[in-house]
């Protein structure tokens, strides 16, 4: 009779902690409620304590990747997206985890991985008009992005090419101003080299002055003796 008293009591002690625990899909629905308020921090603490309940549900992976979006935590956010889609299986849901990996990959301009990601959106749910549409405009805007990146590519070419023109006709017209400038690097002429110079280039004058007042004398001589 004691023995069976004894196992009563310890069912009775149990029946508050079966009672208090709760499940992922609880944790779910606090975290849902948080979300529908705003409460994006508490509904992502809501949501991580589903998860670690069961870390492969994929309403608690999805719930919590769009948590963390609304805080601006984008890359966090695509990996909880993609484990929702890789554990996901219906097909419409799936499809709302590659929609969103899109959203965040268009607004970060990565226009190549929005493109998948909404491609796959679209096998998972063909009538989603939405995801179609910002297929076609990230089609768009790569295709931009692409031309706007040759026409850069095409402007730096032709400043480097008018550059180089300039900096040839710089070297040429540097070249010319070099050559019709003395050379200054040639000795210079001391002062008694030029002295002596000059004293040459004086007695020369003089000879050539006394030739030509000879040559006078010869002639008006020659008139004179003619003369008489």
């Amino acid at each position: 009779m004691m023995i069976i008293r004894k196992y009563i009591i310890a069912l009775l002690l149990l029946i508050p902690v079966i009672a208090s625990a709760q499940t992922d899909r609880d944790y779910i629905r606090q975290g849902n409620k948080a979300y529908k308020a705003k409460q994006y921090p508490e509904s992502e603490v809501r949501y991580r304590k589903a998860l670690s309940i069961n870390h492969e549900n994929p309403q608690a992976l999805y719930n919590l990747g769009c948590a963390l979006m609304m805080q601006n935590k984008m890359s966090e956010a695509v990996k909880f997206f993609q484990k929702a889609a890789s554990t996901e299986k219906n097909k419409f849901r799936k499809s709302k985890s590659y929609h969103n990996i899109g959203v965040i990959c268009q607004g970060s301009k990565m226009y190549p991985d929005a493109i998948k990601a909404y491609s796959e959106s679209l096998r998972n749910n063909p009538s989603d008009n939405e995801t179609r549409y910002n297929l076609v405009l990230c089609k768009k805007l790569q295709k931009d992005n692409k031309q706007n990146d040759k026409n850069k590519q095409q402007n730096q070419s032709d400043k480097n090419k008018d550059k180089g023109n300039k900096d040839k006709q710089e070297k040429q017209k540097d070249k010319h101003q070099k050559q019709d400038k003395p050379q200054q690097n040639q000795p210079q002429m001391s002062k008694d080299n030029a002295e002596q110079l000059l004293n040459a280039a004086m007695q020369q004058e003089r000879e050539t002055q006394e030739r030509l007042n000879r040559s006078r004398q010869q002639q008006q001589t020659r008139r004179l003796e003619k003369n008489w």
